[in-house]
């Protein structure tokens, strides 16, 4: 959702009040989606995530390079989703640690094996919301470069850009960037 968390973004920067909010969202659908209801799903969802990083990374994500933009949202995304975060920090970098070059579904289930070990609650999910959220977190991985594409999930090498590096580590976001620093 690059171009809609560039809107989101840009309305975060300017100091959007409620008004000016609705009528960029709901008015003139800046998000360009066919139903008010889902323009303002998302873009409470996208602001959910941006409202967890500073206007820094704001500004990357307005105005930087298309790289720097797609990292910035990925580290509001592994900031808002700590189930994103460890997925990369213990899955993708364990695969380069091994040299597996590709992820699988079986990958996602026995990481959620061992997240429901932690958190008993994780084996109430449905089928359906285990496989959504493998979805999503595999579109995110995809949209980030990490992986080829969602189809052919095969591990891409990623080295995080200066910009969202310097600003994770001036925000001691350790964490973060660990999860993102996955390539060897």
């Amino acid at each position: 959702m690059i171009r809609e968390s560039r809107v989101i973004a840009r309305l975060l920067l300017d100091g959007a009040d409620d008004q000016t909010w609705r009528q960029a969202i709901v008015i003139d659908n800046a998000l360009q989606k066919r139903s008010i209801e889902s323009a303002k799903r998302q873009a409470n969802m996208i602001k959910s995530r941006l409202t967890l990083v500073k206007p820094e990374l704001w500004e990357l994500i307005v105005s930087g390079s298309s790289g720097e933009t797609v990292q910035a949202l990925l580290a509001a995304s592994i900031k808002h989703s700590r189930l994103l975060g460890d997925f990369m920090n213990r899955v993708v970098k364990s695969h380069w640690g091994e040299f597996q070059k590709r992820l699988t579904p079986r990958d996602w289930d026995d990481y959620l094996d061992l997240c429901a070990q932690l958190d008993p609650t994780v084996n109430a999910w449905t089928d359906s919301t285990r496989n959504k959220l493998k979805q999503i977190v595999f579109k995110i991985l995809a949209e980030a470069g990490y992986i080829h594409s969602t189809a052919s999930p095969e591990l891409a090498p990623v080295s995080v850009e200066p910009a969202v590096k310097q600003y994770l580590i001036k925000h001691s976001e350790q964490y973060v960037l660990n999860c993102m620093e996955v390539t060897p």
